[in-house]
């Protein structure tokens, strides 16, 4: 950018100024979601919610290549269900919402109270996580080794009463799919998890253009019941870390509190290995934080539900017939093309007002292609191009790119794979210089993160893995300074040295950070 370039940017606050508050402009300027009047609870508008279909139908796509069928459970769990398992209780019973009464009565004021004549028998959790429930369902569906492995997932909203709040990132009411499966043995579970971890990372990496780093969570940070916790965690732009999918090898706990048995070769009644793993409306949260810029979202293609948005510039005369027209048949020509596998989506804003008005929507909004059309454009075969990514020239202006309309309709498909590829691209390399790995001592941590650095990103260390107490105690220092440990990379270099937290030698490394 030249020194006399001066750029206004959309929205009204930048990420350097105050990160947080950037994230909540950029949900309200590109028009994702509101406040619904009940706390912790969120509307998704339509933008945002188009998102999530593509996130949704991506993500159902490779669900079912891999075997498993979609169902659907009951969004009221008897509490019954969750007393089987004390851990697993233990783990959720701060954040249940319970239904106890199932009719009101007029208060005698004007207002409504539960009628105590309605209690119900038993409470009933609303559903935040569907391990118990789906649990009793494969113990009346599985009797023999012939109905293994047992391949299940459903897309759904859980509730998880939440004390702060945070739209997409931290809600009471969210979005996911969850995948639950019953297996005959250790081996054919843990296989199991690692795919579904797989299939996270790869579509992390793929359809967000979201870089991740994929392994195995300490002990301390399992699912409430789980054997083993794998985790994807993405870097935000502000160097914190978001976990953004989870895969569990929950081992025999479910199945022994449900009694999910099967008869093998043998005759025998032996108990079945479970996993369980979701994403949910948090990735969405996690493209926000990834790939937003100081003018609004800047939405991956693979998940735009809008790829290209053709903008005429109307005059109210007797041109714009002619105008429309030549971009109706622009549109229909982009429509007819194909890329990621899929027809481009492709809208032609009709709407009346000023193109330019209009262009600052779809920019808050991220849509990946803008094109704005005047009158002596369509008489000379022509288009004006915005592409989200490369927003302004050196001058401060806006990066409209002019080219005959056939150069365009030839170059669309390859246009929009490139913005997939550099926004991966850019956040990868932005992920990758702030990871520190050149820590080895708990006092040279500490000083890292207290340097006066906005953004500070993550710390690879090595660690001997402790476990019970001595893995409190770690806990306990690192949450000292306010950090937590997100997993394991599995593609780590081996580990070297000395544990910083024990002193004994290391056995891996381990991601430190501070996290959403």
């Amino acid at each position: 950018m030249t020194k006399n370039a001066t750029i206004k940017h959309a929205l009204p606050i930048t990420r350097q100024e105050d990160f947080a508050q950037w994230y909540q402009a950029v949900i309200a300027e590109a028009e994702l979601a509101e406040e619904s009047g009940v706390r912790g609870c969120m509307v998704i508008k339509p933008w945002g919610y188009g998102i999530w279909e593509r996130i949704q139908k991506l993500m159902d796509e490779r669900i079912k290549e891999a075997g498993v069928e979609n169902c659907y459970f009951p969004l009221f769990i008897p509490l019954s269900y969750f007393t089987r398992e004390a851990e697993h209780v233990e783990g959720f019973a701060k954040e249940m919402a319970v239904v106890t009464h199932h009719r009101l009565i007029g208060d005698g004021k004007g207002g409504l109270v539960p009628d105590p004549e309605a209690k119900l028998e038993e409470p009933l959790i609303v559903r935040p996580t569907s391990e118990t429930v789906i649990g009793a369902a494969m113990a009346r569906w599985i009797q023999s080794w012939r109905d293994l492995p047992l391949l299940t997932n459903q897309w759904a909203n859980v509730v998880r009463w939440e004390m702060r709040t945070r739209m997409f990132l931290r809600t009471s009411e969210f979005l996911w799919q969850e995948g639950h499966t019953a297996h005959a043995d250790e081996a054919d579970a843990m296989v199991e998890t690692l795919r579904a971890l797989e299939m996270y990372r790869s579509f992390a990496e793929d359809v967000l253009a979201m870089p991740v780093v994929a392994g195995p969570k300490p002990e301390n940070e399992r699912f409430p019941g789980a054997v083993e916790t794998f985790s994807i965690e993405a870097m935000m732009q502000d160097g914190k870390a978001l976990q953004a999918g989870t895969s569990h090898y929950l081992g025999t706990t479910f199945s022994e509190a449900a009694g999910i048995r099967y008869q093998d070769k043998e005759g025998q009644q032996t108990l079945c290995h479970t996993t369980s793993w979701g994403v949910s409306t948090r990735m969405i949260g996690g493209v926000i934080m990834t790939h937003g810029d100081d003018d609004g979202l800047r939405t991956p293609p693979q998940i735009a539900p809008q790829q290209i948005v053709i903008l005429p510039m109307l005059r109210d005369n007797d041109g714009d017939a002619a105008l429309l027209e030549y971009c109706a048949q622009l549109r229909a020509k982009l429509a007819k093309l194909s890329v990621f596998d899929e027809k481009v989506r492709v809208l032609l804003d009709k709407r009346p007002g000023k193109a330019t008005a209009k262009r600052w929507g779809w920019v808050k909004k991220g849509v990946p292609l803008i094109l704005e059309i005047g009158g002596r454009d369509a008489e000379g075969g022509q288009v004006s191009v915005l592409r989200r990514d490369k927003l302004w020239r050196e001058d401060g202006k806006a990066n409209f790119v002019g080219m005959a309309q056939d150069d365009f309709v030839a170059s669309a498909a390859a246009e929009l794979e490139a913005i997939q590829t550099a926004l991966h691209e850019e956040a990868r390399e932005r992920r990758d210089a702030q990871i520190e790995r050149g820590i080895s001592d708990l006092d040279g941590l500490a000083a890292y993160f207290a340097e006066d650095k906005a953004f500070p990103g993550w710390v690879e260390l090595c660690w001997s893995r402790p476990t019970g107490a001595a893995l409190d105690k770690v806990v306990e220092q690192l949450k000292a300074l306010k950090l937590t440990i997100r997993n394991t990379p599995m593609d780590a270099a081996p580990a070297e040295g000395l544990c910083p937290f024990t002193g004994e030698p290391a056995v891996e490394r381990i991601l430190v950070a501070r996290a959403y």
